[in-house]
């Protein structure tokens, strides 16, 4: 633990700033000066060195005169809560007048088109952000139960739903990566083997990623629990400072290739993000039923998504170079945190173990008739039993509860409006527009494919994304004579894609803007060149691979 002692006399210090994110803490111990109260303060390994930069101000608002009157300290402005009124007012009047001003078509049931105007009421809500996402959703969930659009138990039905908690599970296993260190110990050793140059410093966290993708089942939790760390580590230590002309020299290409090279690494494997198992349990309801789907996703996706892994450091190399070319320190600065680390922890090896027999059952479980969210039951049973993670962890993966509530509720609603015709019968209007265009189906599965990429721009959740379109997108793709499965396929792999368009198109796209190492314009830039390149690649790649496979 690491403390800040301050010498305080009558006159409030000047508070010191604090960072975002979750911090380890550590002390620094300074001897109090006479006629003073010593106080310990926790803080940061970041905040440490931000602590000594402020000593001296600190220690001059701390020595007034005793004989001072003292002044009281000003109580801080209490925050506004509640809704924000615009985008409250906003989100209401998208779903009231879709219920009493747009003409209700007559295939459509009176229930089924007011819980239409609930659901966009909810999506809006999304976009706008009156209130946070879980508890916008559950003002949905109230408003279907109180008008009597739904019976409460159907409203709630999604609340078991196997995938969402599969989901919650994965929440749980990517806390015990960053917990045991297990994840920050294999990215180091990629470092080690291939960070001798900056590209390949690039290519071995790359390759990191995507090689403890599918036991770690979080995009956002590998992105600020073991890349971003390393990625700020290594550019500090190559004189690259956050929000400084100098992080051109190696973050701002460190963090950008990173963050775009995640959504090939999250596309590659079911298991490797959350959004990806919830489009499998979508595409199910609409019909469309993926067999043994572990191995399934893998053979499909495999081919676009590893040439997109290896184009993409190289691309961003040529078109948003660092200024360092050469890191000959890093291979050394790995080894020696490895050594730092010391042999691989008991908890390590049995985080191993438990993620080989969860990933093994994931693959093989349906043939002896074990689920994925079973398998990812027994795997967190063994972490708890064995003490790798504790029930307090579990409580607060806050992050995880909160994604039980909103996401329950969206794919709640998002299968009603299915129930109740709602998706076929915009499904079939969108193929009728597209037929008086005389399109053909790869053309239409090019135009719905791009509309729903570039959609996400409205969005600040791949899940909420997922949630909200997966189901009528891919009802359009039927209705439009898209093959099924590289409908239902295509669509999920588009998901993973999308996350790096904006700084706030996904979790790990916030957190790797909140390191400060890429102005905003460049995010934007970078975010719709890198989706273009993509889209060539999973495009033309894709569709070469997908023909040999015989999808289409």
């Amino acid at each position: 633990m690491e403390s800040l002692r301050l010498a305080v006399s009558h006159r409030p210090a000047l508070p010191l700033p604090t960072p975002h994110g979750p911090l380890r803490r550590r002390h620094v111990h300074l001897p109090p000066s006479p006629n003073s109260l010593s106080l310990s303060l926790p803080i940061s390994p970041r905040l440490a060195p931000a602590a000594r930069r402020h000593l001296p101000l600190l220690l001059a608002s701390a020595s007034a005169s005793p004989s001072a009157s003292p002044s009281p300290a000003p109580k801080p402005a209490a925050a506004a809560g509640g809704a924000k009124p615009l985008p409250l007012l906003l989100s209401v009047a998208a779903g009231l007048a879709v219920r009493f001003l747009v003409p209700r078509p007559a295939e459509v049931t009176p229930q089924a088109w007011q819980l239409l105007s609930i659901f966009l009421s909810t999506i809006a809500g999304l976009v706008l952000g009156p209130l946070p996402v879980g508890a916008w959703a559950f003002l949905g969930l109230t408003a279907t139960v109180a008008t009597r659009t739904l019976p409460f138990a159907a409203a709630f039905g999604a609340f078991t739903n196997e995938v969402i908690w599969l989901i919650v599970i994965s929440f749980f296993f990517a806390r015990g990566f960053v917990k045991t260190g297990l994840g920050d110990r294999v990215a180091t050793y990629f470092v080690k083997w291939l960070g001798r140059s900056t590209l390949g410093l690039s290519y071995g966290l790359a390759i990191s990623e995507a090689f403890i993708a599918p036991a770690m089942p979080s995009t956002t939790a590998r992105a600020g629990g073991v890349f971003l760390p390393i990625v700020k580590s290594l550019s500090l230590s190559s004189g690259s400072k956050p929000n400084d002309p100098s992080a051109k020299k190696l973050g701002s290409y460190l963090v950008q290739s990173q963050l775009q090279a995640s959504g090939n690494s999250s596309a590659l494997f079911l298991t490797a993000a959350a959004q990806n198992l919830l489009c499998l349990k979508l595409a199910e309801e609409i019909g469309v039923k993926i067999g043994n789907p572990w191995i399934t996703w893998l053979k499909v996706a495999s081919v676009p998504a590893l040439v997109g892994l290896l184009v993409t450091p190289y691309l961003l190399y040529k078109i948003f170079p660092p200024e360092i070319k050469d890191t000959p320190d890093a291979p050394a600065l790995a080894a020696q945190k490895l050594k730092n680390m010391g042999p691989v922890t008991r908890n390590e090896w049995i985080m191993i173990g438990t993620m080989l027999l969860a990933v093994s059952l994931w693959i093989f479980g349906e043939s002896i008739g074990v689920s994925s969210v079973v398998a990812a039951m027994i795997g967190l049973s063994i972490l708890l039993l064995l003490g790798v993670l504790n029930w307090e962890d579990c409580l607060n993966e806050k992050s995880a509860w909160d994604t039980l509530a909103w996401f329950a509720i969206l794919v709640g609603l998002a299968g009603q409006l299915t129930s109740v015709g709602i998706v076929s019968w915009m499904s079939n209007c969108v193929a009728k527009v597209l037929q008086s265009f005389s399109l053909s189906w790869p053309a239409a599965f090019g135009v719905l494919q791009a509309s729903y990429f570039f959609i996400h721009y409205l969005f600040a959740s791949q899940t909420a994304h997922v949630g909200a379109l997966y189901s009528a997108f891919l009802a359009m793709h039927l209705a439009a004579g898209v093959p099924a499965l590289m409908a239902a396929l295509a669509l999920t792999y588009n998901a993973n894609l999308f996350g790096a368009l904006t700084h706030y198109s996904s979790g790990q796209s916030a957190v790797y803007y909140g390191a400060g190492y890429v102005d905003l314009p460049d995010v934007f830039k970078l975010g719709f060149t890198t989706a273009v390149i993509n889209a060539v690649i999973w495009g033309v790649v894709g569709a070469f691979w997908w023909k040999f496979l015989g999808l289409y």
